[in-house]
């Protein structure tokens, strides 16, 4: 959420009068797809709670989603986090979550309560992992007050094992969270980052301050002068528990920064996973990997703890990707209306550069509030794009008198191979321009198609799904990995596909967007080419493994040290009965 104050109230008020993306997204035109709501056709029917008023700061950060194909069909299932509201909260009411069975025909059926998700809490976001490591995706949901951890019990339904798990002392408002084995032992542990230290019985007063007003009109306060939070690693003991070991491992947040999304990857390449966390007004955190239990955080020399002019922002949600193609993944963060999404480029070597204005996104994502992005590559063309969903925090914003909207359209950039995107947003269908309070957002192919689906979860009202239909018919590759050795879900393993003179790398990850899971399936669009001539896997524990010639159109599961250990082709697709 925002930082607003002082100065940046009035840069806040001038962008919002300014709008350049409102303009710049009608400016631009030609994208090569169209972004459908199907979400009428897929039998999704659940609404997410909310205060109308919104007079509380914890009533405005919630709405995660997450991917996870819980019952290991290879078909992507999908859970939405329910919030409460403070009445609600002090009334003793729970709030609702709902899990959605993949049907294989373009449908999902709702399997909430049978499978025992239904009320973890009032719930920010979720992520996926395997603590127990036993080859069956288990689910995480942070909360406004601590984690819940539901173990999968292999038969459809989930467990809450949160005490047995040592996870229970966690009674901060957790937001953002990701697995990641950061030791190398083949189990993954667990980063969990905090935001503001709220009580629901001394709650601030709304509009009381000069912190709890915005563009003229009283709002809710925060996070700008309420205390923050400090943030927990908590190592993989491999019994099925955990242990805190932050402050050892010196990423304890000691300056108490209000955190959001977090993500484990090996910035450096030296074997060791290091972990990107973004605090919202304050500086980001990167923290490398020192490879003996302990971090240090070099986000300034890195060039990721602040904008270009040194300026701390509302860094909100990560996009993790190499749109570049130089192996490299950049980080693209979603920010505040009087700010823009920023993208650092990946130089290798733990450094990286702010190219943000260069790569045409600076300018037109000004004016919005944006929350869940991601790198996804929509037309399989093997060049990754942009897509970015927004939504305001302060409903009364509608009473300003000025540009800015509570509700508020997505954006989409297309990648114009060269480095830099195109604002295709007014030209990709009407459904994006649909004005939501959007928060989280996930990615996945769906369908079994060769399309990979956008999954909106909204602050207000029922989600979104998007799918792309129309433009080039390219080719298309996917990767289920396995590891025996490392983690068996293969967090943060890489793969490398080469076609012909197309390169393309991408990783496994856990947690990422805003406070949500795309899908662990990697997928990769093969442009012209029919086949992959190489696959490099590069497993977690430092294994590598090449793959050759592998057609495509079709789904493998590689095994660690086994290779290509199943295929499937693309479905002929009953989901188009449902779809069209």
């Amino acid at each position: 959420m925002a930082v607003c104050c002082g100065a940046c109230r009035v840069r806040a008020q001038e962008s919002v009068r300014e709008s350049p993306a409102r303009e710049g997204a009608r400016r631009e035109s030609s994208s090569p797809v169209q972004l459908v709501d199907i979400t009428s056709r897929t039998g999704i029917h659940w609404e997410h709670l909310s205060s109308p008023g919104q007079r509380y700061i914890v009533e405005s950060m919630s709405g995660g989603v997450a991917v996870i194909d819980y019952d290991h069909d290879g078909w992507p299932d999908l859970y939405f986090t329910g919030a409460q509201s403070v009445e609600m909260a002090l009334a003793g009411k729970p709030a609702r979550s709902a899990l959605y069975h993949n049907n294989h025909d373009g449908t999902f059926t709702d399997v909430t309560d049978k499978a025992g998700v239904a009320t973890p809490c009032w719930a920010m976001g979720a992520v996926v992992g395997d603590y127990n490591n036993d080859g069956w995706p288990d689910l995480l949901v942070t909360c406004f007050g601590g984690v819940v951890l539901y173990r999968n019990n292999k038969d459809g339904t989930f467990t809450d094992v949160t005490k047995a798990a040592g996870l229970a002392g966690d009674k901060l408002w957790a937001t953002g969270a990701a697995f990641g084995d950061y030791d190398g032992d083949g189990y993954a542990d667990l980063f969990v980052s905090h935001y503001v230290d709220l009580d629901l019985k001394a709650l601030p007063v709304f509009g009381s301050s000069q912190t709890c007003k915005y563009l003229g009109v009283e709002v809710q306060c925060g996070p700008r002068g309420l205390k923050g939070s400090p943030d927990n690693l908590y190592r993989n003991n491999g019994d099925g528990t955990f242990r805190d070991v932050s402050v050892q491992a010196g990423v304890e947040d000691a300056q108490q920064l209000y955190g959001l999304t977090a993500i484990w990857s090996d910035f450096d390449d030296d074997g060791h996973l290091d972990l990107f966390v973004t605090n919202d007004g304050q500086q980001n955190y990167l923290y490398r990997n020192g490879g003996n239990g302990a971090f240090t955080d070099i986000a300034y020399s890195a060039g990721v703890a602040a904008s270009e002019d040194g300026v701390a922002q509302a860094n909100m949600g990560i996009a993790y990707g190499d749109y570049l193609h130089t192996g490299r993944a950049a980080l693209i963060l979603s920010h505040f209306d009087n700010e823009y999404a920023a993208v650092y480029r990946n130089d290798g070597k733990m450094n990286f550069s702010d190219v943000s204005a260069a790569s045409g996104i600076e300018a037109a994502t000004k004016g919005y509030v944006g929350w869940g992005d991601a790198l996804v590559d929509l037309d399989n063309s093997g060049w990754l794009d942009f897509f970015v969903v927004n939504g305001h925090v302060y409903p009364q914003v509608d009473d300003a008198h000025t540009a800015a909207r509570y509700r508020e359209p997505k954006l989409l950039f297309w990648n114009q191979h060269d480095g830099t995107f195109r604002n295709v947003s007014h030209d990709a269908g009407p459904a994006i321009e649909t004005p939501q309070v959007s928060r989280g957002l996930a990615v996945a192919d769906l369908f079994h198609d060769g399309r990979q689906e956008l999954i909106v979860e909204n602050l207000t009202g029922s989600p979104m799904i998007l799918r792309p239909e129309g433009g080039a018919q390219n080719h298309w590759i996917a990767f289920t990995l396995e590891g025996t050795r490392s983690n068996r879900l293969a967090l943060n393993a890489r793969v490398r596909v080469t076609s012909g003179d197309l390169v393309q790398t991408g990783e496994v990850l856990s947690g990422g967007s805003y406070l949500s899971q795309n899908d662990l399936q990697l997928h990769f669009g093969l442009g012209s080419h029919a086949r992959a001539e190489k696959v490099e896997v590069q497993w977690p524990d430092g294994a590598r493994e090449t793959l050759t010639n592998l057609d495509g159109e079709h789904f493998y599961s590689i095994r660690e040290g086994a290779g290509v250990i199943a295929s499937q082709p693309a479905e002929p697709s009953p989901a188009k009965l449902a779809l069209h």
